[in-house]
């Protein structure tokens, strides 16, 4: 699809006022995007697992209004947020081409995240999902037509244009975005459900995210992103990217784990190799990273159990690992890897299925 398939067509008598409610999940990338051109363009291709537990629920009431523009109250948790604001007035005035009706309408938009707000997990991939299913839910009563395919890709597309990862996390449980010649249909506006087979061993795939560090990151991901123009080593990252989704298709298809875990981990310690090796350079990383991704080592080395990590732009570690390894991964972080996080505190999640309609 292209952009000028997302511009609306003719809505019928739009509604005096409504509300609607969705909820969108966090996503995990295994191949990461590091780098991006205007506006919200990936330099290069992604993938990743849509989670379940770790989801933000958003609201939408909405009422006629006599003049034009832009107008919103923003609540998190039942309660004002005015510092939340500029980025979703942002986030409005990018896609009100493509949803006129914003301009119609005073809105009060009220979320709350399944996971603490200061836990260092990122609610603008769960939080701008939610809000564009939202948004999307509204676009589909003015114009029923409208096909489920261009629904769920016209939500990723302006989920897209409030926070890149956030266009995967519109549906699960496998979600790749950017243009890759190998992957139909991939686009870089919008995620796609991943194409091809995946092995049954990847169902049900737990996550439990060791939350390391809650505080604010000394570089956010927007500049972080910025910071790959001109690095030294951009133009080699974007073409491991590439072939890293092309290494990665008979690995889901087999379900050969010792694969999956050699990619996800070079994945994840590149993408702070970009960050160490920028300028001006920076680590994400603490030093409870590190001896957290050393003790996962000696486990596997130990155990044989297929345990990996990932890492999204930040300190926190996401462990990866087959439901069927549950109970002993679990023991095991429990017992040796929580004195590494903050007040001990961890997330236990699973790959999840995409957002969903709440009814009121």
């Amino acid at each position: 699809m292209t952009e000028k398939q997302f511009l609306p067509g003719t809505y019928l008598e739009l509604p005096e006022n409504g509300k609607v409610t969705w909820k969108a999940p966090s996503n995990i990338a295994l191949v990461k995007y590091w780098g991006k051109k205007p506006v919200q363009i990936p330099a290069n291709p992604s993938i990743s697992f849509t989670l379940d537990t770790c989801a933000t629920t958003t609201s939408v009431s909405y009422g006629k209004k006599n003049n034009g523009g832009i107008s919103f109250d923003l609540l998190f948790e039942g309660k004002a947020k005015e510092d939340f604001k500029p980025k979703i007035h942002t986030f409005f005035e990018r896609i009100r081409e493509y949803v006129p009706f914003l301009d119609k309408y005073h809105f009060t938009i009220d979320t709350t995240n399944s996971f603490p707000h200061s836990s260092g997990i990122a609610s603008s991939a769960s939080g701008m999902a939610a809000l564009s299913m939202c948004l999307m839910d509204m676009e589909k009563t003015l114009n029923p037509a409208m096909s489920d395919e261009l629904f769920h890709a016209k939500a990723s597309y302006l989920a897209r244009l409030g926070s890149g990862s956030a266009c995967r996390s519109i549906k699960g449980s496998m979600v790749q975005w950017g243009a890759h010649k190998n992957i139909p249909n991939s686009s870089n506006l919008y995620g796609i459900e991943y194409p091809f087979e995946i092995h049954p061993v990847f169902n049900g795939f737990c996550d439990t995210i060791l939350l390391v560090h809650k505080g604010q990151k000394q570089v956010s991901s927007t500049v972080g992103h910025q910071l790959m123009h001109g690095h030294p080593y951009a133009t080699n990252r974007f073409e491991q990217a590439f072939a890293n989704l092309d290494t990665l298709k008979p690995i889901l298809a087999s379900g050969d784990l010792e694969g999956f875990i050699k990619l996800v981990e070079s994945e994840a310690l590149t993408l702070h190799a970009m960050m160490m090796t920028s300028m001006p350079y920076f680590i994400l990383m603490k030093p409870d990273t590190l001896e957290i991704i050393n003790k996962v080592w000696e486990f596997r080395l130990d155990t044989k159990i297929p345990l990996c990590f990932t890492l999204d732009a930040g300190a926190n570690v996401h462990l990866l690992y087959p439901s069927s390894e549950k109970e002993k991964v679990q023991k095991f972080i429990k017992d040796n890897l929580a004195d590494h996080c903050e007040n001990g505190q961890y997330i236990n999640d699973v790959v999840g299925s995409g957002a969903i309609k709440i009814n009121s």
